[in-house]
């Protein structure tokens, strides 16, 4: 009995040994971050830096592959379905992981069960923004306004679909309005719409409206993030100005397939997570607009399921479905 006993501890030992080596020998070859969108966007742009630091930090070669297609679908699919061993990683961002799979029924992905989160990269948010001609200076007198005016103003997006979109259709739900959506082909595009009259409001990237705010060509009511923008300092959140439970993030993260071991995806995390919290990180993000957004696995598997359940709501508020 005692034999036995012994045997079987050190057989334990020897597993435990050996799941500890396969920990500290990750990556043993080139990692891939799989970039669901074309070259020279930016969330190309933000996978080369993560991946530049990356394999600095391992000490392997870090492969960036373009897959776009889909909206993201296509580069998010191919990672839910890879090896779950470490070395196939998505850079998701709130399209991929959030907003395609709930309007589209042809994803061919689950956000939530087919990936192990691994590391939030970034947040950013938007402005809501309104035309210099629309008689109101605030949250609350635009709602007001939009409220005695059923089905006569209309809000600009960068597409059905897009987080511009649904920055809009969250407004109407979380306020009971009104207003029409009209989508064009680009922020750029239905920010002209607004300045010439043809569109009353519209939500975009701080970055993208902060000139035209600067030079009076559009009035900033409302910021969707949780605390006022550095660049506007000025403008309340959403919910500061009464829209209640308002809240709309732009984010990035890795992701790996469903699966892969913990004890990677824990290193990942440690290693992008560090690079967040650098000077050099905070640096960079400030020049695109974005800011580090440092969380654990388990943080940010639960910051994702929250963003897919409230735009499951919106898209269902909406009407919503995209092929």
């Amino acid at each position: 009995m005692t034999f036995v006993r012994i045997l079987l501890a050190t057989i334990v030992l020897a597993l435990a040994a050996g799941d500890v080596a396969c920990a500290q020998a990750y990556p043993t070859r080139p990692i891939k971050i799989v970039v669901p969108a074309g070259p020279g966007g930016p969330t190309d742009v933000l996978a080369r830096l993560v991946g530049e630091h990356m394999q600095q930090t391992l000490g392997q070669s870090v492969i960036i592959e373009n897959r776009g297609g889909g909206g993201g679908a296509i580069g998010a699919k191919a990672v839910a379905t890879a090896d779950p061993d470490g070395y196939t990683l998505l850079l998701g961002n709130t399209a991929t992981l959030a907003n395609i799979p709930v309007f589209s029924p042809n994803a061919g992905y689950d956000p939530i069960k087919g990936f192990a989160p691994v590391a939030k990269i970034t947040d950013s948010y938007h402005v809501m923004v309104i035309g210099p001609d629309l008689p109101v200076k605030s949250v609350a007198e635009l709602v007001a306004y939009a409220k005695a005016r059923p089905g006569t103003l209309n809000f600009a997006s960068a597409g059905t679909g897009n987080l511009t979109h649904l920055s809009g259709e969250l407004f109407k739900l979380r306020t009971g309005l009104d207003i029409v959506h009209v989508p064009y082909k680009s922020s750029s595009e239905a920010a002209t719409a607004l300045l010439s009259g043809q569109a009353h409001i519209t939500f975009a990237n701080i970055q993208t409206l902060l000139p035209l705010v600067q030079d009076g060509k559009a009035r900033a009511l409302a910021v969707t993030g949780a605390t006022r923008a550095l660049e506007l300092p000025d403008v309340p959140t959403m919910m500061e100005a009464g829209v209640l439970d308002y809240l709309v993030t732009s984010f990035f993260g890795i992701v790996a397939p469903a699966g892969t071991p913990a004890d990677i995806v824990a290193r990942l995390n440690s290693v992008i997570s560090g690079w967040l919290a650098s000077a050099d990180a905070r640096s960079t993000f400030k020049k695109i607009g974005a800011d580090p957004a440092i969380a654990t696995p388990a943080e940010f598997a639960a910051f994702i399921a929250a963003e897919v359940a409230k735009w499951s709501a919106v898209a269902h508020s909406a009407g919503l479905k995209i092929n």
